[in-house]
């Protein structure tokens, strides 16, 4: 078990212990708060790892910049106008982008056509879970987002697809990938933690233990690694002095949304879009990232 993977396991605990002391507001507060630090840091970063990018693939650095400013806008456009379409694909490009995270560093060998389709299922699964064990507040803010009113069936249906998928897809993996199936019990033992912490937890607060501590952080020590081959106190630093402008425009962004929608269940749905419209751009560049190393 790798060290930010231990981590992972032990603030996940740690989380869920917490949910026996805080409030569901309270759980809202602290579950805002991390998302708009480590969860908003280690996507602020974008730009360096372009510009490493660029001096690799001789990439026109101006040329990205204007890609993903415009899908950034893309994105916003899609919330505002089609805001189903953007939903979806929110939830389709997060459960790659988590499942790749997650599994990049597991399999890096043996890959095959199958180890994406995986990678976006795992993600995917993660996600389905998490919305089954707080269906009530997943439906309240799809239909805040899309006035869409989601049935409960509808996300027991998702969950079975992607489980029974899981199920057919390990397998094949199993015989295929030796580093896979090395790692098979280690990782469904975290299922079951994220599990039992989803159920536990609020929506929010769920999601942010996963999002904080089994995507965030890790994803952040990728990033460090590729940007300066360690992941130390001082590389930290480094990174957080190149991240900081970005990081500071998105949190008065944040702040900008909610002072025009103090109401907090609009506020919640409007968050969620805001987290997509950094999410697309931030997803291209990491999927780049790993294609690199």
């Amino acid at each position: 078990m790798s060290n930010t993977l231990k981590l992972s396991v032990i603030t996940s605990f740690a989380g869920l212990w917490l949910t026996s002391y805080l409030s569901n507001k309270y759980q809202i507060i602290l579950g805002f708060f991390l998302i708009l630090s480590f969860g908003v840091l280690h996507g602020a970063n974008d730009l360096v790892l372009i510009d490493q990018l660029k001096s690799n693939k001789k990439l026109d650095f101006v040329k990205i910049i204007g890609i993903y400013v415009s899908i950034v806008g893309i994105s916003v456009l899609l919330f505002t106008n089609i805001p189903i379409v953007a939903l979806l694909l929110f939830i389709l490009v997060s459960s790659y982008h988590f499942g790749e995270q997650h599994w990049n560093e597991i399999i890096k060998t043996n890959k095959s056509f199958i180890t994406p389709i995986f990678q976006f299922n795992y993600g995917l699964l993660i996600l389905v879970i998490l919305f089954y064990f707080n269906s009530k507040e997943v439906i309240e803010i799809i239909f805040e987002i899309t006035k869409y009113t989601l049935s409960t069936e509808f996300i027991e249906t998702a969950l079975l697809i992607t489980l029974s998928l899981f199920v057919v897809l390990s397998i094949r993996l199993y015989q295929i990938s030796t580093e896979f199936k090395n790692n098979l019990i280690e990782q469904l033992f975290y299922l079951v933690v994220l599990a039992i912490v989803f159920k536990a937890s609020s929506l929010i607060w769920g999601f942010t233990i996963y999002f904080i501590f089994w995507h965030s952080i890790p994803s952040l020590n990728d990033q460090l690694i590729f940007l300066y081959g360690s992941s130390t106190w001082a590389d930290f630093k480094k990174y957080f002095k190149t991240a900081f402008i970005y990081w500071f425009i998105s949190l008065v962004g944040v702040f900008g949304l909610y002072y025009i929608a103090k109401d907090m269940v609009v506020f919640d749905a409007l968050f969620f879009a805001f987290l997509a419209s950094i999410t697309f751009p931030h997803f291209i560049v990491i999927l780049n990232m790993y294609q690199k190393k």
